[in-house]
């Protein structure tokens, strides 16, 4: 199975977010090469908010280009074999902790957003992470800044999408 093939079936699983997920799997069915960063129409990309739920907190990172406080996330690679497995792998380059378990139940959320052209989209499909015990986080080079923040902190430094992605991801974990 591809990557393009994983992603369309992960999303047709996906049971929230009725509109928003008929458009990316109307990019992808219109777009086979909708997975990758070369795509000028826009392109899926994997994400995942690493969270410490004994703790109450997650790890954001200070994105280097955007000067965001975001989640870990982005492009596919060609190695990724599965849209969660691309989650997992930038969740844990980015952060630097090792061991991280993606939370069950698939994808927590999907957020579509402008970009720069000449990409224009990115079609981002977001999970939730969960830190092992005592996890120290390790700055890569695509942050500027990474710090854990409270869960009643994350509305005062990051946008609307990662305020969505943590209350998602929270009523998960009540679930």
């Amino acid at each position: 199975m591809t990557l393009h093939d994983d992603a369309v079936l992960v999303l047709k699983q996906y049971e929230d977010q009725e509109e928003l997920r008929q458009v990316y799997l109307d990019h992808l069915s219109e777009h086979p090469d909708g997975m990758w960063k070369a795509c000028t129409a826009g392109h899926v990309t994997a994400s995942a908010l690493v969270i410490d739920p004994a703790g109450g907190r997650v790890l954001l990172t200070l994105h280097r280009k955007l000067q965001m406080w975001l989640q870990m996330g982005g492009h596919c690679e060609p190695g990724d074999p599965t849209l969660a497995a691309a989650a997992l792998r930038e969740a844990t380059e980015e952060s630097g902790i090792a061991g991280l378990i993606l939370l069950p139940g698939g994808p927590v959320t999907l957020d579509r957003h402008a970009i720069p052209a000449p990409c224009n989209w990115h079609l981002d499909v977001q999970y939730a992470a969960l830190a092992p015990a005592e996890a120290v986080a390790a700055i890569s080079d695509e942050s500027l800044d990474l710090r854990w923040f409270p869960y009643e902190e994350v509305a005062d430094v990051a946008d609307a999408s990662v305020v969505r992605l943590l209350e998602a991801t929270r009523a998960r974990l009540a679930a």
